[in-house]
């Protein structure tokens, strides 16, 4: 008898998953049928039984990133996902369509690298602020790298940037064509699940193939290879990373599209790291930052402990989500 099998689910459509397994082969899994009308529920350890794979799948909605189990079919011919075991952390999106709830984009996740270009494109601090807002709405560590420096400098990008490094956010200066700040990246990926993001035309494939070499990592064509045909969002899809280290990269189409979700406005302030030692300063409890007197986070802001760039995000981002509701 065939043992059951761990892995990872790197990718998925038409309710065939791609479960990458230990042993570092790629088997395709199904939920098994009989299993869609269980409805109860998990052990005490807080992972799902295998009579509740399917009621959780819908509850959960299975994602790219999670460890699961595998057992072969019925027949043997194939393999079913028996156990989801429990996530670590998400990254998790509104519903669509202007649904209630939450959608996970990926599960298991250790950090979101944004990716930005120095030039062409240029770089928009409002959109960077969003893609850091969304890390830290999920609870995840974020890192920022700058790509295409040669375009401007490394001086210059460096100076532009250095806002984000005040923040906390460690910031990487990258080119390929110069095979500048290639090393640290490539180590702070390294065993890690990454959700790899950014702008089109910031030169994510690019930076992928030079940090790892003949692995021919292509972010984009391959999300748009494994969803061929579809009609419904491009979902998410784990590229294990090349050594002895290993790790994955997650590409996530559409992560701008992410938002939000239903963050409440009293918890942005929150997501900027910078504010969050100033908050209890505030006279008082629900301050906005914004017109309140005595507030702690727009002194800082005067004497430059905040930066301004980053607090007008803070205020834009703010309307947006009250206008919003």
């Amino acid at each position: 008898m065939t043992p059951p099998v761990r892995g990872v689910v790197v990718g998925g459509t038409g309710g065939v998953w791609q479960v990458r397994t230990e042993a570092g082969e790629t088997l395709a899994a199904s939920l098994r049928g009989r299993l869609k009308k269980s409805n109860s529920g998990k052990r005490a350890d807080g992972s799902l039984r295998r009579d509740t794979v399917l009621a959780a799948a819908a509850t959960l909605k299975l994602a790219v990133g999670d460890d699961v189990v595998l057992e072969p079919g019925e027949r043997g011919d194939a393999w079913a996902i028996a156990e989801i075991l429990p996530r670590r952390s998400r990254l998790a999106r509104r519903m669509p369509g202007g649904g209630h709830g939450e959608r996970i984009v990926a599960a298991n996740v250790d950090q979101v690298v944004v990716v930005f270009a120095a030039a062409k494109p240029e770089p928009h601090p409002r959109m960077l602020d969003r893609f850091l807002v969304i890390a830290e709405g999920n609870d995840l560590s974020a890192r920022v790298v700058i790509n295409k420096v040669e375009l401007v400098g490394e001086a210059a990008a460096r100076d532009r940037f250095r806002l984000y490094e005040h923040a906390g956010y460690p910031v990487f200066l990258t080119s390929v064509k110069a095979a500048l700040g290639l090393d640290p990246l490539r180590e702070a990926l390294a065993g890690r699940r990454s959700v790899f993001t950014g702008p089109s035309g910031v030169g994510k494939s690019s930076l992928l193939n030079a940090l790892f070499p003949g692995a021919n990592l292509r972010v984009g064509d391959i999300s748009e290879s494994v969803n061929k045909g579809r009609h419904t969002t491009v979902g998410a899809v784990m590229l294990p990373l090349p050594g002895a280290d290993g790790g994955y990269v997650i590409d996530t189409p559409g992560l701008r599209e992410v938002g939000l979700w239903e963050l409440p406005s009293a918890q942005l302030d929150w997501c900027f790291p910078e504010m969050r030692p100033h908050r209890e300063g505030c006279r008082f409890a629900d301050c906005r930052h914004v017109s309140e007197p005595d507030c702690a986070v727009r002194e800082a802001l005067r004497t430059g402990e905040i930066d301004a760039v980053r607090y007008d995000s803070y205020v834009r981002l703010l309307e947006e989500m009250h206008d919003a509701r």
